[in-house]
């Protein structure tokens, strides 16, 4: 037998009969749709001995479209609330307790955090060490950074699993909605907590809505089509005549973001996503009978968080040893202010890839390692 062939055997036999691979391919689908859309909306500039982040949305506005497909957080929130929900019902029939249950999910979240954190804080170190421009280390700490805000807030709604299992999603809709009249209606300056409830509820209401989905509720094709014409038509009225930009990303320069915190515009857009992804469970279900289609997405969600984690790492690495050619590499370097720029950027992305796999080799250990059993000792 093949070596591929067998690979893909050993996957097939290892998944139990129960597993829902179009979850996981959901899941599968929400962090390459993170990480592409990463790779595609930030551009690395070399400007006078020094690198600065800019995105190619501030130049070509043309490219909003792809944030429609890319930006799919709602998504991962929504299988998160739904697989989370299973497991806690699973743990408490068993006897579990709540703790018992939320600690190695947390450890999970955390192991590989710290990893980046020590790696990235040596690599500070040794850039200032070697002469580096602190603008330049700041600027590319913060592109490793500044996406794991996602990582605290996800830590944050899994506590929350049992209130979200009995929490309707319309309740966290609705403070979004008054979070926005305070921000942008009744406020200038907004106070500061509107911004606060709108990172914690915004991303509730999709995790609310994967914890109905785990019992049953919303029931239906009717539902999933209810959620994708219903949000699209709320978040195509919010950007056509409520002021809301129409990029459902952060766009450099711009007054109002969609994502920083994410506004009434990017849930609706999320609800609008949630409903395709429920339409769309089926199918996937179906299609990953194959054994080849679903080691594919077992592949990836074995080392889902690791990916997530190094492949803004993974970009900079590309990016740092195309510099040592002396000269500014269109794609890489260069300011993203053409579509000559995105095709080039488009033909770097396999070596992206390569470099996250590598990554991934490296560092996924650290995702899937469990804590050591504690010995039983004999009493006497």
């Amino acid at each position: 037998m093949p070596p591929a062939r067998g690979f893909v055997r050993r996957i097939a036999d290892a998944t139990p009969a129960d597993r829902d691979r179009g979850v996981d391919a959901l899941r599968a689908l929400a962090i390459l749709g993170v990480v592409l859309g990463h790779w595609l909306v930030t551009a690395v500039v070399a400007d006078s001995g020094t690198l600065r982040v800019t995105s190619p949305l501030k130049q070509l506005p043309e490219l909003t479209p792809l944030t429609w497909l890319l930006q799919t957080l709602a998504v991962f929130f929504l299988v998160a609330g739904r697989v989370s929900t299973q497991g806690y019902v699973r743990a408490r029939a068993a006897g579990g307790t709540y703790t018992q249950w939320l600690g190695p999910r947390l450890a999970r979240l955390s192991r590989p955090v710290v990893v980046v954190a020590a790696v990235w804080a040596v690599a500070a170190v040794a850039m200032l060490a070697a002469g580096a421009d602190q603008d330049t280390v700041w600027a590319l700490v913060k592109l490793v950074w500044s996406p794991l805000w996602f990582l605290l807030v996800l830590a944050l709604l899994t506590a929350l699993t049992p209130l979200a299992a009995r929490l309707s999603p319309w309740w966290p809709l609705a403070a979004v909605a008054l979070s926005d009249l305070v921000r942008y209606g009744l406020n200038d300056p907004a106070p500061g907590w509107a911004e606060g409830v709108n990172v914690i509820c915004g991303w509730l209401v999709p995790y609310c809505l994967g914890a109905a989905w785990a019992q049953g509720r919303p029931r239906g094709r009717a539902a999933g089509w209810g959620l994708l014409a219903g949000g699209a038509v709320v978040a195509a009225g919010l950007v056509g005549w409520g002021g809301y930009p129409a990029a459902m990303v952060g766009v450099p320069g711009a007054a109002v973001s969609n994502l920083d915190p994410p506004s009434l515009a990017a849930v609706a857009f999320g609800l609008a996503q949630c409903g395709a992804t429920m339409l769309l469970a089926g199918p996937l279900r179906r299609a990953l009978r194959r054994p080849r289609l679903w080691a594919g997405v077992a592949l990836v969600n074995l080392g889902a968080m690791t990916i997530f984690l190094w492949h803004q790492t993974a970009m900079i690495a590309v990016t740092a040893v195309a510099l040592k050619s002396g000269t500014a590499v269109t794609g890489l370097h260069t300011v993203p202010d053409g579509f000559g720029w995105v095709a080039w950027r488009v033909a770097w992305l396999p070596a992206f890839a390569a470099a996250l796999a590598v990554c991934v080799l490296a560092f996924h250990a650290y995702e899937r390692r469990r804590p050591p059993r504690r010995r039983r000792t004999r009493p006497g």
